[in-house]
């Protein structure tokens, strides 16, 4: 899998565009700053207004505002400052801007399961999480960025079609040469392995909406996820698939008992509500602003990330995808950033790409 490291470090964006921009004059950051609402003049947006410690600070833009907050945050702030749908804001009592009633709708996520199993050679991560192993471990990272700390370990993966039919997979894997449960906060006490499972195009359609008035209450966040029988049969797919890669000869030496989710899960009542119960997010929240035609009602920008009715401000983020990527948000986001910034300053799109994409051939071709 590609991953984005460097030299032993996350090479997250905070590295790799905004430290290396710090010592810009025309840029300045502001850290736990706290957005209230965008600052309109009419249908103009002129600034932002964020608290910054005991004080509200407003921040005002002579070109233009980009607003960056993600695929939760963006509808959050958008909502906040009279943008979305014009009959929940009217039961909040915000004053109503503009009346985008998609703005926080279609919300989309990956939902993947953990798939555990014995691992019957001393080969996994098992010894390295013992705290007499951990602190060395961390002090050799500390001092020099390698080693096992190093890595995020889901260095392997894979993309597969669940049936026939598909044109192109479906399915995600990542394989870590470990187990635990809770994103990591419970380990697995036992030498094994896992696989995160998951679908990648889900049917199933949630939404953000405003709990209140106030900036710090969270938004009410309902990924409506397995509410189609599609995504439903998708995850049952994932998991006979997944048997079935681990009953495969290469894994012989390796793979004893199944420990999750068990033997005893086979028919697909078991199996969706052990989904039900264990299945987590894979933290790729998006499509909450989607690019669409101004004659899209559910459509919040246009294809030069414009939110509609509104004049001088973009959103640059996962939220204007509008539909989910078929594997991890973190790539194709930068991308986004890095097309709007073509588009913002006027620099022509690059070729298009015709490099070949792999097709399901029609029953009978090869």
């Amino acid at each position: 899998m590609d991953m984005t490291i460097h030299k032993g470090v996350r090479w997250n964006t905070a590295n790799a565009y905004l430290r290396p921009a710090l010592k810009r004059k025309n840029l300045r950051t502001d850290t736990r700053a706290m957005i209230t609402r965008i600052v309109f003049e009419k249908n103009r947006a002129v600034g932002v207004e964020y608290h910054f410690g005991s004080h509200i600070k407003r921040a005002m833009a002579r070109k233009g505002v980009i607003l960056t907050s993600g695929a939760i945050n963006t509808p959050q702030i958008l909502n906040l400052s009279g943008i979305g749908n014009a009959d929940d804001l009217n039961k909040l009592g915000i004053p109503v801007n503009v009346h985008l009633p998609g703005v926080g709708q279609n919300f989309q996520d990956h939902l993947e399961m953990y798939f555990h199993q014995e691992c019957t050679q001393p080969l996994s991560l098992y010894r390295s999480l013992k705290w007499w192993n951990m602190v060395p471990i961390g002090v050799r990272w500390f001092l020099t960025q390698t080693g096992p700390c190093a890595t995020a370990h889901l260095e392997a993966g894979g993309f597969i079609r669940s049936r026939e039919g598909i044109s192109h997979p479906n399915i995600q894997y990542h394989f870590l040469p470990s187990a635990f449960k809770d994103h990591g906060r419970v380990t697995v006490e036992r030498e094994a392995f896992q696989v995160h499972v998951g679908s990648m195009r889900a049917t199933s359609r949630g939404y953000v909406k405003l709990k209140s008035s106030s900036p710090y209450d969270n938004p009410i966040i309902n990924p409506n996820y397995l509410s189609t029988e599609e995504d439903r049969v998708e995850l049952r797919e994932s998991i006979r698939l997944t048997r079935e890669i681990f009953k495969q000869k290469a894994f012989e030496p390796f793979s004893g008992q199944e420990l999750q989710p068990g033997d005893n899960i086979q028919t697909d009542e078991q199996i969706d509500a052990w989904v039900r119960q264990n299945a987590d997010t894979a933290y790729h929240p998006s499509c909450t602003c989607k690019m669409g035609s101004e004659d899209d009602p559910m459509a919040v920008v246009n294809n030069k990330l414009e939110v509609f009715a509104v004049e001088n401000l973009r959103i640059v983020d996962a939220s204007i995808m509008p539909s989910i990527v078929s594997g991890n948000l973190n790539g194709p986001t930068v991308m986004i950033a890095e097309k709007a910034a073509d588009i913002i300053l006027g620099n022509p799109p690059l070729p298009k790409s015709n490099a070949p994409v792999y097709q399901t051939p029609e029953k009978g071709q090869r």
